[in-house]
C-alpha cells in the first residue's frame, strides 16, 4: 500500500488548517519572502512581487520537463503561479513573473486552487509541483486543506528560486515532501545586478539549510521509481561563471553533505532582458558546463542529473499558449 503523504495526518488532526491561518497572519505585514517588504496584502497592498491577495495562476496542468524522478512517465502536475519575489533579467518564465498579459493570468479563489489540484490528480500527475510559490503560500496551504478533505494523495513538490524566509519554511514542515530549490548564485553582488535580490546567498543558503534538516540528504522513493520524499538542489550554469558556481557546490558539499542530489543544469539561453547583459547574450559553452561538472565532482557531488547542451530548446515556454511547453 502506497504510504500517505505527511500532509493528510497534518489535515486530518486540523493541524493544515492552523497552519494556514498562521500563513494568512503574515500577509498583513507580508514576510513570505526574505525581501519582506511589510506591507499589507490582505488590504490590498502590493510589495516587490506584485502579487495580489487572490493565488494567481498562469497555467496548470502535466509537466515533463522536471527531473526524470518527479516527471515520471504521466508528469508532474505542475501548478506556475504569477508574479515572483525576484526579477531575473534572464527569466525563462518571464512572461508570467515579469511582464504580464490579463489573459495568461488566472485569479483562483481557495475552493478553485483546491480543484486545481484534485484534476491533476484525476489527470494522472505524479505530484503536485508548485511552481514559484511563496507569495501565495497562505493561499496555497488553504486550499491544501480543502483538497485533502476531498482525496488529494499526491507528494507537494515545492519548487523555489531559494529566496525563501526560514520561519515561513518551518511552517511548511510535514506539508512539503519535495523540495526543489534553486541555489542561484555565489555571490550576493551578482545577485542583486542580475535578480534584484538583496542578501540572496545568505538567504538562500539558511533556505537550503532548513529544508535539508526537514527531509534529510537522500531522496526517497516510492514502489514506482518516483521521487515521494527529499531534497533536489538544482544550479543553472550561467555564461562566463556569473552564478558562481564553485561557491555554491562548495558550500552544499560542505555545508549540507555530498549526498545532497544535485541537477546541474545547462539549459540557459538568452531571453527576456539578458540580450542587453553581455555575457548572458549567449548559450553556455561546452567548456563553461564541462569545467561546472568538474567542479562538482572535486567537491564530491556525485548523485542528481546532468544536462545535455542542447537541452535549452526544450525549455523555452510560451505562456500565450495553451500548452507553453507544447
Amino acid at each position: 500500500m502506497t504510504e500517505e503523504p505527511s500532509y493528510v495526518l497534518l489535515w486530518r488532526c486540523g493541524e493544515l488548517a492552523a497552519r494556514a491561518a498562521q500563513l494568512a497572519e503574515l500577509l498583513t505585514s507580508c514576510c513570505l519572502c526574505a525581501r519582506a517588504c511589510g506591507v499589507n496584502r490582505a488590504g490590498g497592498e502590493v510589495g516587490a512581487c506584485r502579487a495580489p491577495n487572490l493565488a494567481t495562476v498562469s497555467h496548470a496542468g502535466p509537466h515533463f520537463g522536471e527531473e526524470p524522478g518527479i516527471s515520471g512517465n504521466n508528469g508532474a502536475g505542475n501548478i506556475f503561479f504569477a508574479y515572483c519575489s525576484m526579477a531575473c533579467v534572464f527569466c525563462q518564465n518571464y512572461q508570467i513573473s515579469q511582464n504580464f498579459h490579463p489573459e495568461e493570468r488566472h485569479f483562483l479563489s481557495v475552493g478553485q486552487l483546491a480543484a486545481v489540484m484534485l484534476d491533476l490528480q484525476r489527470a494522472g500527475c505524479h505530484n503536485i509541483n508548485l511552481v514559484s510559490p511563496t507569495h501565495f503560500l497562505p493561499q496555497i496551504v488553504a486550499a491544501l486543506d480543502l483538497a485533502a478533505a476531498s482525496g488529494l494523495r499526491l507528494p507537494i513538490v515545492y519548487n523555489t528560486h531559494g529566496y525563501e524566509s526560514v520561519p515561513v519554511l518551518r511552517l511548511l514542515e510535514g506539508i512539503v515532501d519535495i523540495y526543489l530549490p534553486d541555489l542561484k548564485y555565489g555571490d550576493d553582488r551578482r545577485a542583486g545586478e542580475l535578480s534584484g535580490a538583496p542578501n540572496y546567498v545568505r538567504a538562500s543558503q539558511a533556505a537550503v539549510k532548513e529544508m535539508y534538516r526537514q527531509v534529510g540528504a537522500m531522496v526517497h522513493l516510492n514502489e514506482a521509481g518516483l521521487i515521494s520524499r527529499g531534497l533536489i538542489i538544482r544550479h543553472l550554469v550561467l555564461p562566463g561563471g556569473l552564478a558562481g558556481t564553485s561557491e555554491v557546490l562548495e558550500f552544499i558539499a560542505a555545508h549540507l553533505s555530498p549526498k545532497v542530489t544535485l541537477s546541474l543544469m545547462a539549459q540557459y539561453y538568452p531571453t527576456h532582458k539578458a540580450e542587453s547583459h553581455a555575457p548572458l547574450n549567449r548559450p553556455v559553452t561546452a567548456q563553461e558546463y564541462h569545467q561546472a561538472l568538474e567542479m562538482a565532482s572535486q567537491a564530491g557531488l556525485e548523485i542528481g542529473w546532468r544536462q545535455d547542451l542542447n537541452s535549452a530548446a526544450s525549455f523555452c515556454p510560451d505562456f500565450s499558449l495553451t500548452r507553453p511547453f507544447a
